[in-house]
């Protein structure tokens, strides 16, 4: 029985480490569409988001199942309840790449990016798959030098998130209203998939050493009022 336990508190951890995985698939496609304006993919994006979706369902589901069966405490207690909370902001991850999405498909056939922002919003994107791809990593391996390696990641991209609004501030942007509004809600939804990897690494954090940050629920918070006033038809 507790063979089956630990096989169980494993097998969370793995779906955390493939929500990851979808997370940052879906950021890179969403990215790719939105510069290529290429609606297909952004439509894959949009629909597969489904999966990211059912993981978080699936692996909360686990979890109930462990603690009304298994009643783990201590650290076990710790892993399950911060799996939960680590599937919410991977979720949420999902949901922005998804956002990012829409954009590309709401100014299909054209760019939603135009040329002078090109090379920060790609910066930003590989900045964001960078990010994800560590958080999988620190979920993986428990290794808090690498999980604290994630706020360096995440100062790089509230840098280009400035360097983004400086740019939307100049007074010789010549593009419309509506690209300016696209621009900011693109850097804002980069800059919050870098704030849940970072949220992630620091659950990661308190689950080996007991230590909590409470950052991590105000940026949930927040996460919550602006994402979903932001919503793209």
């Amino acid at each position: 029985m507790r063979t089956a336990y630990h096989e169980d508190l494993d097998r969370i951890s793995e779906q955390l480490v493939e929500m990851t995985r979808l997370a940052g698939s879906a950021m890179s496609r969403a990215s790719t569409a939105l510069l290529d304006a290429d609606v297909q993919i952004a439509e894959t994006v949009i629909s597969a988001d489904q999966e990211i979706d059912q993981a978080r369902e699936d692996l909360d589901t686990l979890a109930i199942d462990l603690l009304a069966r298994q009643a783990p405490v201590a650290t076990e207690l710790r892993q399950v309840v911060t799996a939960m909370r680590m599937s919410s902001d991977l979720e949420r991850m999902g949901d922005l790449a998804r956002h990012v999405a829409k954009v590309a498909r709401l100014r299909y056939p054209e760019s939603a990016v135009p040329a002078q922002a090109r090379a920060i919003i790609m910066q930003m994107s590989q900045v964001a798959e960078r990010i994800v791809a560590k958080a999988g990593s620190v979920i993986a391996s428990h290794d808090l030098k690498e999980a604290a390696s994630l706020e360096r990641d995440d100062d790089a991209m509230d840098e280009l998130h400035r360097q983004l609004f400086s740019l939307l501030a100049d007074p010789a942007w010549e593009h419309s209203t509506p690209v300016a509004v696209d621009l900011t809600l693109l850097g804002r939804y980069y800059e919050r998939f870098a704030d849940h990897a970072v949220s992630v690494a620091r659950r990661v954090t308190f689950l080996v050493t007991g230590e909590y940050d409470t950052a991590t629920d105000r940026q949930e918070d927040e996460d919550a009022a602006i994402v979903g006033a932001a919503q793209q038809p």
